[in-house]
């Protein structure tokens, strides 16, 4: 399954039960993943949308590896960990990509 793919399942998931990004800001997550092209996660009047490439301007970007983003989207992923080595990189406010985990998780 492409990075593309595993984000729209993600996005199918969320938006059968949005419960958890309720209240949310809309806004976007930008994911960079080595040899893919950027995807981003749009949060936007209560649902998430998987867009290709950079349409929006993202309040925060996350750069990692194939391995770390499977990780991340299963809540296996020890980001603390990942970005105190430099598997993880963070773009944006910290406290955004602690929120965006939060929510990951929910859905794992």
């Amino acid at each position: 399954m492409t990075v593309y793919e595993q984000l729209l399942a993600l996005a199918e998931k969320v938006n059968d039960n949005p419960i958890h990004i309720q209240g949310e800001k809309d806004r976007a997550f930008e994911f960079r993943i080595t040899g893919e092209s950027p995807m981003q996660l749009v949060f936007e009047q209560g649902q998430m949308i998987v867009r290709e490439g950079t349409p929006l301007e993202p309040e925060l970007v996350l750069s990692m590896s194939p391995d770390h983003f499977q990780k991340l989207l299963t809540g296996s992923l020890n980001t603390t960990m990942a970005f105190m080595t430099g598997g993880l990189k963070v773009d944006g406010k910290m406290g955004l990509a602690l929120k965006l985990q939060d929510i990951l998780k929910k859905y794992s």
